[in-house]
């Protein structure tokens, strides 16, 4: 059959897909043989329909063929003779022994004897091999791992498991494009042609001399859809890609791949037990067997095509910039990137710290975004507090057991002590540092907050220098990666330091690793020295992929933050470097950046930010890409000292870059928003004069106990963090660092405090919003992630958003309360309204969540839930129609394609948008979910209920791990419809819980109160409360109109905000808050949604700058609080109100 003849097979396949033709599909695919559908085959192991298993592969290979197909055969029907003889059937057994087992006797004879004698056991488990064989949903899951392992190292099956990337419908396009053709070949063309058939070509009837527009939209060949449009969600979207058990970055590179061992599958001859499979392979198999998407893959970008898993609701790190831009500006969405591009970047000098020894590694905290650790060409060790510019930790090398090292090793270090750091990293979770060396070694220091680093583990890793080391979690494990001049990789326990792989290929030293995962594939990238890059799996199968790296000399590999897009820098032994973007699909660069000096004087660094810049040190500067644009972006000197080819890395957010200077220093370099965060430490040097030497700083609690979190050392010295923490609606956004060590303001103790009372209009800045007459009460309020707009949802489900512009007073675009914004609506006038159920809609329970790049919203008001494009208002789709309705939405930080769904039944629902399907209903509470908030650094799910119950779920396995219930102070009774929300701290490990009898702070791991405030029995009920956005304060309202601010490190009220200050005075007396917001980026603006329908921002006055201040800490009490406080806290905080 012709190439082009083969292709057509293909357009079919695709076409029968669409049109769900299920059968038939599978039918032209086993007829044909041009790809082997691995989901099918998997579903039907699964269901164990061995007939049609065996009648599918048929179509690609036959038992005799090769010893992979030998072995396939025969696993497969030694498990249809284990099933059989499980079920007692001995005569279904016999009838399989003979029919199916017997071909194998002539390759070995004994074996087959062995086979047959497990007729005569009782239990065939009896057999000595057989002994561990479970049930059989788990025999069948053993065996596919083994199955997909000798599809894969089968060579008849090389060039059939990837299936072609296509557009979506491709026949149709090609049949339109040929209609259109046949039109324009029309004498006389007709401006609306009517085609009624395609069995014979296309002519106009009537002359009229018009030419007819393109067929592209006709009635009978349907819609065709445009480049860049958002896909369809759930299962009836478009054609999605395989999920291959080689993820699509490394199957792409291998359509030509070379000649590799399997020594783990053809080594291991036909045999009677289980295969080999460690049971982690079990519980995390390589392709997600739940996983319900259709197998051909599509998307009309090349961005979307090369995607491993379809997308539902992208998240922003996921879209093309040219898709659904979002923009509150008034700009267009690329003119508003490149406009506001150079403001995004850390240009100003902040900081600069003396190392004393020239850094050659550098890396962020990956929590505390602020603490800094370096490693030097001397083997030194640095960590560094940025914000306070004090270095906490130096450590010089040593060796901390030369007696387990080596003999080579110790005799180098005889002849030569001298050793340089090649590579400091962080754990993700920021609990473990490691540092590569020049020598051999591997040293894997623990975090304990503060100044605390305690050895953990060291490891003698390679022979010669360890050119990079990395973390990684396969199987949810963590371990140590690293690479050396040995020519391996090498794959560590992070615990023990036990070897757990060693992979061999290169044959050239190894210059960097790069892990990553796509869905629940992990594997690893490596370059080596002669240019080469690899890829491995964690198994013993070799090389994946065998390609050269542009400049074939030292190369090294990152992702984008959100995993989606490769990049690598290469300079070669000439010095021209290189930065270049992979298309992962093709094994090919996609893009090379231009920019670099002709030839760089030395290795040049790179690193990655925001998903959208590069940046390199190069020529004495550091250089800045668009990641969408090969041209340079800008150059900046950081006021000039920098070396040839400065170390250069980003904090996670991208607010801070670090840079080696020429004399043993570092410069840290911010944008405006890092500025914000560094000078929340400006004023915090401790006065050693007010206390004894014995004393230590006040430490919040919150802090101290997070950074204890994963100790019992007791309190740190230090705990502050910067990451990405769900709101009270669920969405997800980015926070400022705090550095709560020493209380955010020094209060002079000779005077005497007072709380700060706001009366009067003219005290603070506030603004009520421009009103819409059909806004009822306000439900649900949220600023923007961007800080430029402030989204509700009214109560009759009407969303109104109302969008800040640039102007000459507010130069930023930011939301404030000094300028009023616009209440928007898109040029069709519609307006974003949720389904609702015929009952009354106020008596429902509104919930929304808003997607991390504000270009989504998932709403409901007691009917299906709905998801909104934020730009255009149209409804994308419903789901989920009640009974029982959704009561609360929150996107998973990791996956915008997964919402937990809290339910007026009480259950809370892990849904899928992508696949349509509910992947996990948890089940504990006994009223409607209040609450849900994730913690990504602990991988744990939040709820609360109206049953004033606590839940802490695992994000991994979802089963409960804790639960705890409210106590509800002595002589109040909550309302039955009572809420109870929760919200995590930025350190991620504490929260904040608010009902109408209390505030409280929780720590998770333990699900213990830690701090509590309760309002005196006579006053107003809480109505709502939030962290501000850095969460040093905690804004509450209350049902009689005030507002208050907390100290979040005490829940000591700082601030009252009575309603005479924002309320106008013929305002009714029932008019009061309902919903309360933070603004994203800045910590003393909020926003009150109100029972009237209207909506207020405010703001301290200029000249305060902050709400009130702080009331003295008690000497010791913070430090030596009880886990539990006296309900009610102490006798001033009831004053108080």
């Amino acid at each position: 059959m012709s190439s082009l003849s083969r292709e057509l097979v293909f357009l079919i396949l695709q076409f029968l897909d669409e049109e769900k033709f299920k059968e038939t599909v599978h039918k032209l695919e086993q007829e044909s043989g041009f790809f082997f559908n691995m989901k099918y085959f998997e579903d039907e192991v699964h269901n164990g329909n061995w007939d049609d298993v065996e009648k599918y592969l048929s179509g690609f290979t036959k038992v005799d063929d090769n010893r992979y197909s030998m072995k396939i055969f025969f696993e497969i029907r030694k498990q249809k003779y284990l099933e059989a003889l499980d079920k007692h059937d001995r005569a279904k057994a016999v009838e399989i022994l003979v029919k199916d087992l017997k071909v194998f006797s002539t390759f070995n004879e004994e074996l087959f004897k062995e086979i047959t004698q497990l007729l005569t056991l009782e239990n065939f488990r009896e057999n000595e091999q057989l002994s561990k064989y479970g049930d059989t949903k788990s025999a069948r899951s053993i065996m596919l791992v083994e199955l997909k392992k000798l599809i894969e190292a089968n060579p008849l099956f090389r060039d059939k498991l990837q299936f072609p990337n296509l557009k979506n419908s491709r026949l149709r396009t090609l049949i339109n494009q040929s209609l259109n053709w046949q039109h324009q070949l029309c004498k006389n063309p007709r401006p609306n042609p009517d085609i009624k058939t395609l069995f014979v070509d296309h002519t106009c009837g009537q002359p009229n001399g018009a030419r007819a527009p393109s067929p592209a939209n006709n009635p009978l060949l349907g819609s065709l859809p445009k480049a860049g449009v958002f896909p369809p969600l759930g299962a009836h979207g478009p054609f999605q890609p395989t999920p291959a058990p080689v993820p699509t970055p490394l199957a792409g590179w291998m359509s030509n791949p070379p000649t590799v061992t399997h020594p783990a599958v053809s080594g291991g001859a036909i045999g009677l037990g289980s295969p080999s499979i460690p049971a982690a392979a079990l519980k995390h198999p390589r392709t997600p067997p739940t996983n319900p998407s259709v197998d051909y893959p599509s998307g009309d970008s090349d961005h979307l095509s090369k995607r491993t898993r379809p997308i539902g609701i992208s998240d922003e790190i996921n879209l093309p910039v040219n898709v659904l831009p979002v923009s509150f500006t008034g700009h267009s969405h690329s003119h508003s990137q490149a406009f506001s591009a150079p403001e995004d970047l850390p240009k100003t000098v902040t900081r600069t710290l003396n190392q004393g020894s020239s850094p050659m590694s550098m890396d962020f905290h990956p929590v505390q975004q602020t603490l800094l650790l370096v490693g030097t060409n001397v083997g030194d060790i640095g960590l560094w507090e940025v914000g306070s510019r004090e270095r906490l930790v130096l450590r010089n090398f040593k060796v901390w057991d030369l007696g387990a090292c080596s003999m080579p090793l110790q005799a180098a270090l005889v002849k030569d002590p001298g050793v340089s750091v090649n590579r400091v990293i962080w754990s993700p979770d920021g609990s473990l540092f490691g540092v590569a060396y020049s020598r051999h070694i591997v040293q894997i220091y623990s975090y304990h907050g503060g100044d605390e680093v305690r050895q953990h583990l060291e490891i003698d890793a390679h022979v010669g220098g360890v050119n990079d080391i990395a973390f990684s979690h396969p199987n949810k494990q963590l371990c140590v990666i690293t690479c050396g001049d040995d020519k391996t990789i090498k794959v560590w326990d992070a615990t023990n330091g036990a070897k757990q792989y060693i992979f061999e290929g290169h044959e050239a030293p190894v210059y960097s690793v790069c892990p990553h995962h796509k869905e629940n594939i992990q594997f690893i990238f490596s370059t080596a020295l002669d240019g080469k890059i690899k890829a491995w799996l964690y198994d013993n199968l070799g090389s994946r992929v065998d390609y050269e790296a542009p400049g074939r000399w030292c190369t090294t590999m990152a992702y984008s933050a959100d995993g989606t897009r490769l990049f690598s820098c290469g300079t070669s032994k000439d010095g021209e470097s290189f930065i270049v973007e992979w298309n992962e699909s093709e094994g090919a660069v996609k893009r090379t950046y231009q920019g670099f000096r002709k030839r760089s004087l030395g290795v040049v660094q790179f690193d990655t930010t925001k998903n959208r810049f590069l940046a390199a040190g190069d020529d004495f500067s550091i250089k800045f890409w668009d990641m969408d644009n090969v041209q340079l972006l800008t150059s900046i000197d950081a006021d000039g000292g920098l070396p040839a080819s400065p170390r250069i890395r980003f904090n996670k957010d991208g607010c801070l870059l670090a840079v080696s200077t020429n004399d043993n220093g570092i410069k840290i370099l911010a944008t405006s928003d890092g500025i914000r965060l560094l000078r929340t430490f400006e004023n915090l040097s401790y006065d050693a004069s007010r206390t004894s030497e014995n004393s230590k700083p006040t430490i919040s609690p919150i802090s101290a106990a997070a950074a204890a979190a994963a100790t019992s050392a007791g309190l740190a010295d230090r705990a502050a963090s910067m990451v990405s923490i769900p709101g009270m609606n669920g969405d997800v956004r980015s926070l400022a660092d705090v550095k709560p060590r020493i209380t955010e303001e020094s209060n002079d103790k000779s005077k005497v405090w007072k709380l700060t009372e706001l009366s009067e209009p003219n005290q603070c800045r506030s603004l009520r919003l421009p009103e819409n007459l059909r806004a009822t009460k306000i439900s649900r309020l949220i600023f923007t992630n961007s800080g430029n707009a402030i989204l509700a949802l009214a109560s009759n489900a009407i969303h109104l958003l109302w969008k800040w512009q640039r102007t000459e007073r507010n130069s930023s675009g930011k939301a404030t309360a000094s300028v009023a914004p616009q209440l928007w609506q898109p040029p069709s006038g519609i307006m974003m309204t949720n389904d609702v159920t015929d009952s009354n809609p106020e008596e429902a329970v509104p919930c929304f969540a808003l997607s991390k790049n504000d270009s989504y919203v998932m709403s409901a008001s007691g009917g299906k839930i709905s998801l909104f494009n934020m730009m255009t208002f149209k409804t994308m789709a419903t789901f989920m129609p009640p009974p029982p309705a959704a009561t609360f939405l929150a996107f998973h930080p990791q996956d915008n394609n997964i919402i937990a769904i809290g339910m007026d039944d009480s259950s809370i629902q892990i849904y899928n948008v992508r696949v349509d399907e509910v992947k996990s209903k948890l089940k504990g509470h006994s009223k409607r979910i209040t609450g849900l908030a994730f913690s990504h650094a602990l991988n744990v799910l939040v709820s609360s209920g109206a049953d004033s119950q606590l839940c802490v779920w695992s994000s991994d396995g979802w089963e409960k791990q804790k639960n705890r219930f409210l106590q509800i102070p002595t002589g109040r009774t909550p309302t039955a419809q009572s809420d109870t929300r929760v919200q995590f701290h930025q350190d991620q490990i504490h929260f904040l819980v608010v009902h109408e009898t209390q505030l409280a702070i929780f720590e998770t791991t333990k699900l213990e109160c830690v701090k509590q405030w309760v309002p005196r029995e006579s006053s107003a009920p809480i109505t709502h409360a939030t962290f501000s956005c850095d969460s040093q304060l905690v804004y509450a309202c209350f049902l009689d109109a005030t507002v208050c601010v907390f100290s979040a490190a005490n829940l000591k009220l700082r601030c009252r905000i009575n309603p005479s200050a924002y309320l106008p005075a013929g305002v009714s007396s029932n008019v009061h808050p309902l919903v309360i917001a933070a603004h994203p980026q800045e910590p003393n603006e909020f926003a009150l949604g109100l029972s009237d329908g209207g909506v207020h921002v405010f703001e301290p006055l200029e000249s305060e700058g902050k709400w009130g201040v702080p009331p003295p800490v008690d000497n010791g009490s913070t430090s030596s609080m009880p886990a539990t406080p006296p309900v009610g806290g102490s006798g001033s905080d009831q004053a108080q109100r």
